[in-house]
């Protein structure tokens, strides 16, 4: 690398996922720059915070631009930002709700890949990591929209890693299950709830609820993301936690009956 340290940017970095994978890259020898929508602000130890807003083509611009000034290229880049709806029918989102939640999570990662990777190709190497999620590869009921964004993320991941792994650049996905982060707390509603699927969103909020109190922690994603950024030969996708590895073997292998069935009894949807 011709950065010395190597030099990482993280989305999302103001808490849960992303503050973890800063700190544990920081400890890794990254420098490392964190972003957030709230501003610029002190973060522990080196890591330094940086306004941006994934949604902006401008912002996403002005901020790659600063950090290419400052330290003249970037190694690392992990798309973290991104967000949920809480579980609802997918026809109680309306589609300004739908694009929104795509602008982040998926079109958010777009951004900011096509503003590093042309200096990451002038510099002809570089490493960009996407968190998706377990239910990009498993999908889940009553979180449709948010499955849709993961799962478009693991096809775009998938695509531009073949593209761009001649040119030194390789891209990677962490799929990571249930997180005890703050996700699941700063998720929005449906927009356009209907009174049909009033109990069964009741029910799947305490189911939830019980899985978050079994969580992983976020350091357990985040010591993936440095395993997935300092591997030799990289691969394409990283389950993270147990749970996350299980699902994944059942995708692989389990008849797609049993898989089924599996999913709507742990969502007590069969009673």
């Amino acid at each position: 690398m011709t950065s010395n340290p190597p030099i990482a940017l993280v989305t999302g970095a103001s808490s849960g996922i992303g503050q973890a994978t800063a700190n544990w890259l920081a400890k890794a020898g990254y420098r490392v720059y964190g972003t957030s929508r709230r501003g610029a602000q002190a973060m522990q130890g080196s890591i330094s915070m940086l306004t941006l807003d994934v949604t902006d083509d401008a912002s996403v611009s002005a901020l790659v631009s600063e950090l290419i000034r400052r330290e003249g290229g970037i190694d690392l880049l992990v798309n973290n930002a991104g967000f949920g709806i809480a579980p609802a029918g997918a026809e109680e989102s309306s589609i300004e709700q739908a694009q929104a939640l795509f602008d982040t999570n998926f079109f958010g990662v777009v951004r900011m890949t096509r503003a590093v990777v042309p200096h990451m190709r002038r510099q002809g190497h570089g490493r960009i990591i996407n968190l998706g999620s377990i239910l990009g590869v498993v999908p889940m009921p009553y979180v449709a929209l948010y499955v849709a964004s993961k799962h478009a993320l693991e096809g775009y991941s998938e695509a531009l890693d073949h593209e761009l792994r001649t040119r030194g650049i390789r891209v990677s996905v962490i799929e990571p299950a249930f997180t005890k982060t703050q996700f699941e707390a700063n998720t929005i509603e449906a927009d356009a709830t209907l009174d049909e699927y009033r109990t069964v969103r009741a029910s799947l909020a305490k189911v939830l609820s019980q899985s978050m109190a079994s969580a992983d922690d976020p350091d357990i994603v985040a010591k993936v993301v440095v395993k997935a950024a300092s591997a030799a030969r990289p691969k394409l996708r990283y389950t993270a936690g147990a749970a996350a590895a299980r699902l994944s073997l059942l995708r692989t292998f389990a008849p797609a009956a049993m898989l089924d069935s599996g999913i709507r009894k742990s969502l007590q949807l069969d009673r």
